[in-house]
């Protein structure tokens, strides 16, 4: 492949990879389901009218007749969808019908960041004497402090002696992790679209993550990259806040494509997937962090574990935000501020095996209204015979 644009959203090794992305047709009025064939999406929606149901059964794609199938090229769909073209096919986020969710404070660096976020009450100011003061009690890190061991029951001793402890210690290295639904159907974005922070927010940032794919049956089928966008003021200022911090217009984004689980990319190789972040301001500002998913404090299959079971089912399957390593304490201002959002960032997330989502930042005000929810996409596959 030649194309550069193309290029640029796909893994090292895509011709290895079964790629599955999500489109608008404008012609169709809906979503369309693609597999990625060289330079091309393949329109499978004819035979699959879901990722959904895509999980449920993958091996239906090797029994498909792709030489019959519709074809776009990835370059225009790409190239609509970072000019905000909706007059043409562009990318959507690569799921559908499944829940959302989200675990959160599986790093030991976001957790002792949660941790802050809630004793400065959301106000970034106090961030840097909070930090110097929770590292101190903790004897300088929790690294190598396994969830829900004897070592973390001392270590939780020791902190709430000293008047430290936090719910967010607690679902860090606890014997359960922290579980939330992180947006309703169909509202995540995908790549080249607006990411979205609400005015009321002045101390937020990206959060570079791993996306597991997981069907009705708790199977993972596949896995894909994520921004969970944050907003760490609101957060900061009561846990409780959790659904305004986490869930609003365009705050989760997922994409370019579900990479599918097969004999050269399984969950033990996404397991070590190293995820790089970069933020380009038009202030001139930028930033880079990484999210080693190697260093998360609990399994992946525990995740899922915590997610689904005799206690929850999801009969459409669900996306799974794994957490982040990435903490965002560089400066942008002003010193001992740290990070936060402007309109027109530039964030681009990227691994060597799930290809690059990029997304600009806008605020969540500007942006076009979410309207194609459940009773339009029922609409939709009821008009293509679905």
């Amino acid at each position: 492949m030649n194309d550069v644009l193309a290029m640029s959203l796909l893994p090292e090794d895509w011709e290895a990879a079964t790629l599955i992305a999500r489109f608008w047709d404008p012609s169709m009025g809906g979503p369309r389901v693609g597999l990625v064939l060289g330079e091309h999406l393949v329109d499978l929606t004819p035979k699959i009218a879901t990722v959904s149901q895509l999980a449920e059964d993958l091996s239906v794609i090797s029994g498909i007749d792709l030489d019959q199938l519709e074809r776009w090229s990835i370059s225009e769909v790409a190239s609509a969808s970072i000019n905000q073209d909706l007059s043409k096919p562009h990318f959507l986020a690569p799921v559908d019908l499944q829940v959302v969710k989200a675990c959160g404070v599986t790093f030991v660096d976001s957790l002792i960041e949660r941790v802050i976020e809630e004793r400065c009450g959301g106000d970034g100011a106090l961030a840097e004497a909070v930090r110097a003061d929770l590292l101190d009690a903790l004897g300088g890190s929790l690294r190598g402090v396994k969830p829900g061991s004897a070592q973390a029951t001392e270590v939780k001793a020791v902190l709430v002696e000293r008047g430290l402890w936090s719910a967010y210690l607690e679902v860090g290295i606890g014997p359960d992790p922290e579980v939330f639904t992180k947006a309703p159907v169909l509202s995540s974005v995908g790549w080249g679209s607006m990411v979205g922070i609400p005015s009321f927010s002045s101390w937020n940032n990206p959060e570079p993550e791993l996306v597991l794919i997981v069907n009705s049956r708790g199977e993972a089928v596949g896995a894909t990259l994520g921004n969970d966008v944050n907003l760490r003021d609101v957060e900061g200022r009561s846990a409780l806040l959790l659904g305004k911090a986490k869930d609003n217009n365009a705050q989760s984004s997922i994409g370019p494509f579900i990479r599918i689980f097969d004999k050269e990319f399984t969950l033990e190789i996404v397991s070590a997937e190293v995820i790089q972040l970069s933020v380009v301001g038009t202030d001139g500002f930028k930033m880079k962090g990484t999210n080693s998913v190697a260093e998360i404090s609990r399994t992946l299959p525990d995740l899922i574990r915590a997610v689904y079971g005799i206690h929850h089912q999801y009969p459409d399957g669900f996306a799974l935000y794994t957490g982040t390593l990435f903490s965002p304490t560089e400066d942008r201002d002003f010193p001992g501020l740290g990070f936060t959002h402007k309109p027109g960032d530039t964030v681009e997330i990227s691994s060597r095996h799930l290809g690059t989502l990029v997304n600009v930042v806008q605020a969540t005000e500007e942006l076009r209204p979410w309207v194609f929810g459940i009773t339009e996409m029922y609409k939709y596959l009821k008009k293509i015979g679905a």
